[in-house]
């Protein structure tokens, strides 16, 4: 049953077919051609899985990313990243990798933080000297860090699989995702000055300043989640609600580029957008449920302590996976699906549960621009109208670079747990 179970979810999986339903109509096949239980099942179980209060931060994270969006934030965070980084060779490249950091701790989404920065950025790029194909790439890699840095959607749901403090994965996805991008600059610099492309203009603290001044409201909102939340004044659930209503009150009442009639397509692209997430989420509860039945978790975790028990080599073994499934299925639901497999056997071997989570995300994240199917690669590739195949060539230095920081987050655990820490 155990490969019928995951040769059919393959076979679909690879023929084109979505994969929520894949994940879904795999359980179907083993429901109705092995055990004989009723297929009512599947929808019952999807409901259960999306059945928590925690879950809520979901929707409203998404709302607060699609109002800043719309309310001029976008903008702004892009003329202070220039500021920042934008004198330096390359440096419109690197405020896209800047800018993705900033974007990240609204949208919670790396697809989303790809589309915002890569309409904003590349036509920017290419009339200043960049190859577009160039551009591009930069743009797919930046918007890795969006389901790292908080508030990050994929964390949530870790954090109600698991068990795991939400409020402190957050805060253990702050170094990582800076690591990601502080890397992806330095590629970009590499790049520029082996293409011949010069600086621009001298860094001014007075234009730094006044850009931050235009980008205070934006650049606050992780400061208010994460304050808040520690502050306990709200809960991670309700802390995505504020970040919501502040984002209509900066967009309409600060920068006031938010209107009214902006509301109904914002919320409906918001609702479209959960609606997609807790479907995913919910196949892989279902596909998530057949395998515990089947006992493969448990299978697995005994094949694997038998092999090792070193917590580096499993966590080297585990990266390989991740980044694998990350090209394959959307990271809220490979979250759901491996994390009742491997978390038992990295609790055995001693390795740290909120470690453990924001590393499987980092995994995920740079899934979204491995090739050939990652879901940042399409998504830069539909904003800019490049090739996918030129997209992935673009891209791959940024995804060495990023596996660097992959090894050396996985060597050194305690980059990502000193700030929870330090809180706690």
């Amino acid at each position: 049953m155990e490969l019928a179970l995951v040769g059919s979810f393959l076979l679909m999986a690879f023929s084109g077919v979505p994969v929520a339903f894949a994940l879904c109509l795999a359980v179907l096949v083993i429901l109705v051609f092995f055990t004989g239980q009723p297929s009512v099942l599947i929808p019952q179980i999807m409901y259960s899985g999306v059945d928590s209060f925690s879950f809520m931060a979901v929707p409203f994270f998404m709302l607060a990313g699609a109002f800043m969006s719309e309310g001029g934030v976008t903008k702004r965070l892009v003329s202070f990243a220039q500021t920042l980084v934008g004198s330096f060779r390359g440096g419109l490249a690197q405020v896209v990798c800047v800018s993705g950091m900033f974007f990240a701790a609204i949208s919670g989404s790396s697809a989303a933080t790809t589309a915002a920065i890569g309409t904003t950025m590349v036509d920017e790029m290419e009339k200043k000297g960049y190859r577009r194909e160039f551009a591009t790439g930069v743009v797919a890699a930046g918007g890795t860090v969006g389901i790292v840095i908080p508030p990050s959607i994929t964390l949530v749901v870790y954090g109600v699989i698991a068990g795991t403090s939400i409020s402190d994965l957050f805060v253990g996805g702050f170094a990582p995702g800076i690591l990601m991008g502080l890397v992806m600059c330095l590629v970009s610099w590499f790049i520029a000055k082996r293409e011949g492309i010069p600086a621009e203009g001298k860094f001014s603290f007075v234009a730094a300043a006044k850009a931050f001044g235009d980008s205070f409201f934006a650049l606050m909102t992780p400061v208010i989640i994460i304050g808040g939340i520690y502050g306990g004044v709200f809960t991670p659930t309700e802390a995505a609600a504020v970040a919501a209503v502040y984002g209509i009150v900066v967009g309409m009442f600060i920068y006031g580029e938010l209107k009214l009639k902006d509301f109904p397509s914002i919320i409906f692209k918001a609702v479209i957008g959960t609606t997609l997430i807790m479907f995913i989420v919910g196949a892989a509860k279902v596909f998530g449920w057949m395998l515990t039945n089947l006992e493969i978790p448990h299978h697995i975790a005994a094949y694997v302590v038998s092999l090792t028990s070193s917590p580096i080599a499993f966590l080297l073994a585990m990266n390989i996976l991740l980044l694998v499934i990350g090209t394959l299925i959307n990271a809220s639901a490979a979250v759901v699906i491996l994390t009742p497999i491997f978390l038992p056997v990295a609790l055995q071997l001693g390795i740290d549960p909120l470690f453990f989570g924001v590393l499987m995300v980092v995994n995920l994240a740079i899934g979204c621009i491995t090739p050939p199917v990652g879901l940042d690669l399409f998504v830069a590739s539909a904003v800019t109208k490049v090739p996918l195949e030129k997209v992935m060539w673009a891209s791959l230095p940024f995804l060495f670079a990023l596996l660097g920081s992959l090894l050396l987050l996985t060597l050194f655990p305690q980059i990502i747990l000193f700030l929870p820490n330090l809180l706690n």
